[in-house]
């Protein structure tokens, strides 16, 4: 997998973004949206690379090749903050408000962009409608729902979804032939990028898998399991909870036919209400969009492993953007 790599389902958006600059109609405000995995962040440094006049090749590529130029700056999470700050934001505005070192304008990736604060938010809207000079901006975001409005409104939204099941296979087993990338792919829901880090943590996967159907049917204790998932990573047991409990969803809407539900027995399914597996949804869902450290990690743990054991029979859905204060550190 050293060998760079086309990423051929972004092959139309990268024609489509040529097509515009060649109009003169390419917009100096782009947002990027989709699920994480499927290419944002390529497809953010082939926008800057072709906005900077750098060779590039005709299409994204994988792996994403870290890219460094005078007038390029890239915004990101400080690693011992939760946020991008104002403080982050303003330094970009001003640089962005300088003449270019090489003459081909400037450019700036904001990653992830929902993970700005409010108040970074606010002071980049200026920028975003009026840009000094020849500049783009380049947002990526895994969660557009945390984005306000007023974001949205100022950039052109470049929606990135994961390609076809079958494309997305050929293009994997190109990558590392024979490997289980169908169960990969799933576990990553559907998104090919993620599911180069899933193949390594199928393991992991299967043991979660064990220990969520232990807990459904009342065979393994749910605090132990909550004390064996707090020493993993927080966001990607969430993660693996949101996607384990829509495909019950699915299973449960459509009587088993489809969809494959392993980690909870048909006859425990059935007893569950679907509604409550919506609401249970929903409380996971909520949690993933909370800042790290703003809750207990192995009292949420438990809390959600014991309302599972319990047969969600408990489980209620609460006001939107409700906090959860049983939760709360």
């Amino acid at each position: 997998m050293s060998n760079l790599k086309e990423i051929n389902w972004l092959a139309s958006i990268a024609e489509n973004w040529r097509e515009r600059v060649s109009l003169g109609r390419q917009p100096h405000a782009v947002l990027l949206t989709g699920p994480a995995g499927v290419g944002k962040r390529a497809m953010a440094t082939w926008l800057v690379q072709q906005h900077l006049g750098i060779d590039s090749p005709a299409t994204p590529q994988y792996p994403v090749v870290a890219l460094e130029h005078a007038d390029l700056r890239w915004v990101r999470t400080p690693e011992d903050k939760q946020a991008i700050g104002i403080d982050q934001v303003r330094e970009l505005v001003a640089g962005m408000a300088m003449t270019s070192y090489e003459g081909n304008g400037k450019a700036a990736v904001i990653d992830p962009a929902d993970a700005m604060t409010n108040n970074a938010a606010n002071s980049l809207l200026k920028t975003l409608e009026e840009p000094s000079g020849n500049a783009l901006l380049v947002l990526v975001a895994d969660r557009k729902g945390h984005l306000p409005a007023t974001i949205f409104s100022r950039c052109q939204r470049i929606d990135i979804v994961p390609p076809p099941e079958d494309q997305a296979l050929k293009w994997l087993d190109q990558l590392h032939p024979g490997s289980s990338w169908p169960e990969a792919l799933r576990l990553a829901g559907k998104a090919p990028l993620a599911a180069i880090a899933a193949l390594e943590q199928l393991e992991t996967h299967a043991a979660m898998g064990r220990d969520f159907a232990g807990v459904a049917s009342g065979r393994v204790s749910p605090i132990d399991v909550a004390s064996r998932w707090q020493k993993l990573d927080t966001a990607f047991v969430l993660d693996w909870l949101a996607r384990t409990v829509q495909y019950a969803i699915v299973r449960s809407s459509n009587g088993g036919k489809y969809g494959n539900t392993a980690e909870i027995d048909d006859s425990v399914l059935k007893r569950m209400d679907r509604r409550n597996l919506f609401c249970y949804l929903d409380t996971i869902n909520r949690l993933r969009g909370q800042p790290g450290g703003s809750f207990n990690v192995q009292l949420m743990l438990e809390g959600l492993l014991i309302d599972l054991a319990d047969g969600l029979a408990n489980c209620y859905r609460s006001s939107p953007g409700g906090e959860l204060p049983e939760l709360m550190v």
